[in-house]
């Protein structure tokens, strides 16, 4: 019984070397890497719901990434009990955990990079400029722990 605590502390010790070598080995976010890729999936949280996956198009703007949400992605960011943190996941795979804020200004900037990347776009803005849809959320998406 004497042996125990010395060989938990060392198991403590293991873990977490373990879990810095797996932070340091995660993809590092790199907005200006993304801009070629056509969608992102992001992790929400709900208290009823639980783990959601939403896909979502996105863009890059000088080095930031932002997304605009119509109303069941943006219900579920305002109950996300992980906020202001989500995990994004790109092409099925490559995972970063970044922290989200919400950014009405960018609106206009945000609307006219979605019609240049995705010509489809062009058939919904009419729906938005006339309010026949809810007015979409923007979230400027950020690094976690400034990585």
């Amino acid at each position: 019984m004497r042996g125990a605590p010395g060989a938990l502390v060392t198991m403590k010790c293991l873990l977490g070397m373990l879990s810095l070598l797996v932070l340091h080995a995660a993809p590092q976010w790199n907005p200006t890497e993304l801009g070629d890729r056509s969608t992102i999936e992001f992790l929400t949280v709900g208290p009823e719901e639980g783990e959601h996956w939403s896909t979502v198009w996105f863009v890059v703007i000088d080095g930031v990434v932002y997304v605009r949400l119509g109303p069941r992605a943006a219900r579920r960011i305002d109950q996300n009990t992980t906020a202001p943190r989500l995990e994004v996941r790109v092409s099925g795979k490559e995972a970063y955990a970044v922290r989200y804020e919400k950014a009405p200004e960018e609106a206009k900037a945000v609307a006219a990079a979605m019609r240049w990347k995705y010509w489809s776009d062009i058939f919904g803005e009419p729906f938005r400029k006339l309010r026949l849809t809810s007015q979409p959320v923007i979230l400027r998406l950020l690094p976690e722990n400034g990585r």
